[in-house]
């Protein structure tokens, strides 16, 4: 899913509909920490905004969600940063925001399902993650029917994808799985049946990862048209000026958006 930036035009980052539990060491009391630091002192080298423009994440972000996007939590921690800072790795069931590898002027958010040395496949629908039948909560399928590259994958692509998505299924399939290498992750949208993702153009450099989305600070129901054209951006902001108190989605103000482990 390309982000909308208030600052530029760029598909999606929530917490999933289940409880989940950090994979790493940390607490409640430090992601609040961190968010309020954030949304007190954070500029653009901290923390950026950006608005869902489209559902490929569903029905963990929204179209019209507004995120506050984390720009430290994967960044190299230095010698006194690490003793200051809650720094990650990328972990498996992160939700992740990126510089899409085919176009990198354009910042998507998606689930990381693999990590480096990970064998990844998709059985009816299913994910199976080295070996393993995973139990994915936040999943929501839009269809009920079975696409033959979509549902099971990797395979033979029944739509045109780019040369990123070819190597990947060229040079990276080792007995039905795909093997993310050193230096990628693979992800996916929680809306399986309708994002594009890793399975249309391939692995995400872990240099295009931007960061983490830590809160829904507004949320606005609004259609994707006007979140992504600019032709038709001043019916939006008319909208907004007359049905600000209704269509703003009050439950999801202040939301923390967390990942979920997977193994």
């Amino acid at each position: 899913m390309s982000l909308v930036s208030p600052e530029s035009a760029e598909e999606t980052a929530v917490s999933p509909p289940s409880p989940a539990t950090s994979a790493r060491p940390r607490s409640m009391a430090a992601e609040w920490t961190v968010t309020i630091i954030l949304l007190l002192f954070g500029t653009t080298t901290l923390v950026q905004a950006y608005v869902i423009p489209t559902g490929s994440m569903e029905n963990s972000l929204l179209v019209g969600d507004h995120l506050l996007v984390d720009k430290l939590s994967y960044a190299p921690a230095g010698a006194l940063s690490k003793h200051l800072l809650p720094y990650d790795d990328v972990g498996r069931g992160d939700v992740i925001v990126f510089r899409y590898p085919v176009d990198i002027r354009q910042t998507f958010v998606k689930r990381a399902i693999g990590i480096p040395g990970d064998h990844i496949r998709l059985a009816d629908k299913r994910l199976v993650l080295n070996g393993r039948p995973v139990e994915e909560p936040y999943t929501y399928h839009s269809t009920d029917y079975v696409d033959s590259y979509r549902d099971n994958f990797p395979g033979e692509p029944n739509v045109q994808v780019p040369a990123s998505a070819l190597d990947m299924l060229r040079n990276h399939v080792v007995h039905g799985d795909v093997v993310v290498p050193p230096g990628f992750y693979f992800a996916m949208g929680d809306n399986r049946d309708s994002s594009l993702d890793s399975r249309y153009w391939g692995f995400v450099p872990r240099d295009n990862i931007i960061g983490k989305p830590v809160i829904i600070y507004w949320s606005y129901d609004a259609p994707t048209e006007a979140l992504s054209d600019p032709a038709i951006r001043v019916n939006y902001l008319i909208d907004l000026i007359l049905h600000f108190p209704t269509k703003t989605r009050w439950s999801r103000t202040f939301r923390l958006i967390r990942g979920y482990p997977l193994r």
